[in-house]
């Protein structure tokens, strides 16, 4: 029996770990689709998407529709036998879902029905959740809203940021794959509707959720600032200033000092105080400048910041 005609759609760097394990398991990976290249930076250079880059390297042909609706029998012409996506970035078709033999299946990093959306990895670390994992489920017309194939959690550690998160989930995400691929050509599985009555969305980060106030809980703080790590990098406004927030930690502790006021440097971290505790900020970067250690920047203009407030 030939193997399965695969088509993998994805674009950003957290797919191209999927990518990577249909080649090593010697799928036949027929064509990848991705978003088309966009210009990026100061410069607007255009750059191509990491899944495009992999998919290249690979050999594999690429498909990059502007919009996937109006040019389905682009990707339809490459006979597909199962489609596999993992953050494409755009809603596919029905006439594409219901064509392939083993459906349309989806990699998505939450345990679903909990953040469905563009940001799951993002979400789930800015509102503090103990763990968060993979979901392959197959693909409806709507926004991850079809039946869960499989899942597989994992824990979120106290230091974790979105970024340690990415990674850990793409290792998750590849071992999943290795099970679950079998599963589906065989018929050997019951997939599960999703409850919609626990449905959460993760949509994508907006420009103003990333300014941070430290004038709030100081485990809601960190949380917030450390998922946004290390993208798209939240900031606060101190003295008119925008100060990116690369590195935290925090300290629990009950004090008298007014919360978002700066106390200065201890043990290499500029200190903030928070509602219950302080934030030590480790790495920053002030608007303007180059990233640096707080003790660096201490030593610069950061002691003139001393006793005053983070908007």
């Amino acid at each position: 029996m030939d193997k399965p005609r695969v088509i993998f759609m994805g674009t950003p760097q957290f797919s191209c770990g999927i990518l990577d394990t249909l080649v090593e398991m010697g799928e036949n990976v027929v064509a990848v689709v991705s978003q088309p290249d966009r210009k990026v930076g100061r410069k607007q250079e255009i750059q191509e998407t990491p899944v495009k880059k992999a998919a290249l390297a690979y050999g594999i042909p690429v498909i990059q529709p502007e919009k996937i609706k109006e040019t389905p029998d682009d990707v339809l012409a490459y006979k597909p036998d199962i489609i596999i996506t993992c953050a494409y970035g755009q809603l596919i078709p029905e006439s594409i879902l219901t064509t392939p033999k083993f459906r349309c299946i989806n990699v998505h990093a939450s345990l679903l029905p909990k953040y469905r959306g563009g940001a799951p990895i993002h979400w789930s670390v800015i509102h503090g959740d103990a763990e968060t994992g993979i979901t392959i489920m197959y693909m409806a017309k709507k926004m991850d809203v079809g039946d869960i194939i499989t899942q597989q959690s994992i824990r979120i550690e106290e230091m974790d940021t979105t970024s340690s998160m990415f990674d850990k989930l793409e290792v998750v995400g590849k071992e999943l794959l290795k099970k679950t691929l079998p599963l589906i050509y065989k018929g050997d599985f019951v997939s599960i509707p999703q409850k919609e009555e626990e449905v959460t969305y993760a949509w994508n980060i907006e420009k103003e959720q990333e300014f941070v106030s430290f004038k709030r809980d100081v485990t809601v703080v960190y949380n917030h600032i450390r998922g946004l790590i290390s993208w798209p990098v939240g900031h606060g406004l101190l003295e008119g200033k925008k100060i990116k927030l690369h590195k935290v930690h925090r300290i629990l502790k009950q004090h008298q000092d007014q919360p978002g006021l700066c106390i200065g440097l201890i043990d290499d971290g500029f200190v903030v105080a928070c509602e219950g505790g302080y934030i030590y900020i480790d790495e920053l970067q002030l608007e303007g400048k180059s990233k640096t250690l707080a003790k660096d920047f201490y030593h610069g203009q950061g002691k003139n910041y001393v006793g005053k407030f983070f908007e």
